[in-house]
């Protein structure tokens, strides 16, 4: 899969007003920042090239100094010399091959620290049905089958991430259901984890609240404080209810009960 790097200049005098705009780029479909390069899908980028150039210009505080293709090299190879291979409890080992979620990042910890408390109170169990939504690497639904989850849908929009969680599940002896797509599949769920951006996850909390089970969970991780009341009110509107706040660091963790 090619890719586009943009060099931007930044000129803000506040952090918030440098997330504000990388949560922007995301929406067009930016997936990685590193300090003031952000990186795309090159036909992702074709398509939406006026959308960046227009936030960019209603933005004071940034500019783009350039736009190049990137080398084509072994993105594998790259992500891995610079990520750690995890090795997390109950002796799940993940290798994350140009995907999120080894374990070390304070959003996947927060859900996998809460999914050990699940577990040994008994909320989940061998009965239960769990839809790992942006699935990465795999490791929260390898994590839930761990605990004694019964059935593990993971689902993931980039075939990278797809490969790498039915990887991850084969060397740790699970078996998930790996699909590519990005969209929660229909099905009844007891737990719904979903480690993604803010606006995505308001997006889907509707199809959240329709496929869980009554009594069920969802999990939502991936946000900053400020975003916990748009994503409170879209629970309300569905009938999800909030019960549990968590954060490390400026990371945010939500628990909502249906």
């Amino acid at each position: 899969m090619q890719y586009s790097v943009v060099h931007l200049i930044y000129s803000f005098s506040q952090d918030w007003q440098r997330e504000l705009l990388e949560q922007a780029m995301c929406d067009i479909g930016f997936e990685v920042f590193d300090e003031a390069d952000a990186y795309i899908q090159t036909a992702v980028l074709g398509a939406n090239k006026e959308a960046l150039e227009a936030l960019i210009a209603e933005t004071d505080g940034a500019k783009i100094a350039s736009i190049e293709q990137c080398e084509d090299i072994n993105w594998n190879a790259t992500w891995e010399a610079e990520h750690e291979v995890e090795d997390l409890p109950m002796g799940v080992h993940i290798t994350p091959h140009c995907a999120f979620g080894a374990g070390h990042h304070e959003t996947t910890s927060m859900m996998i620290e809460a999914m050990l408390e699940a577990a040994e109170d008994y909320r989940l169990d061998r009965n239960a049905f769990v839809l790992d939504m942006g699935c990465g690497t795999g490791v929260l639904g390898i994590m839930a089958k761990k605990c004694g989850a019964a059935h593990v849908v993971a689902v993931d929009i980039d075939d990278k991430s797809v490969a790498n969680t039915l990887e991850n599940a084969a060397a740790n002896h699970v078996e998930l259901d790996v699909r590519l797509g990005d969209a929660p599949p229909e099905g009844e769920y007891h737990f719904i984890f979903a480690n993604i951006h803010r606006n995505i996850l308001v997006a889907q909390i509707p199809l959240y609240a329709q496929y869980l089970k009554h009594g069920g969970e969802a999990w939502l991780s991936g946000f900053y404080a400020d975003d916990i009341p748009y994503l409170i009110e879209a629970a309300d509107a569905v009938g999800l209810q909030h019960v549990e706040t968590r954060s490390k660091n400026e990371w945010q963790w939500i628990r909502l009960k249906k």
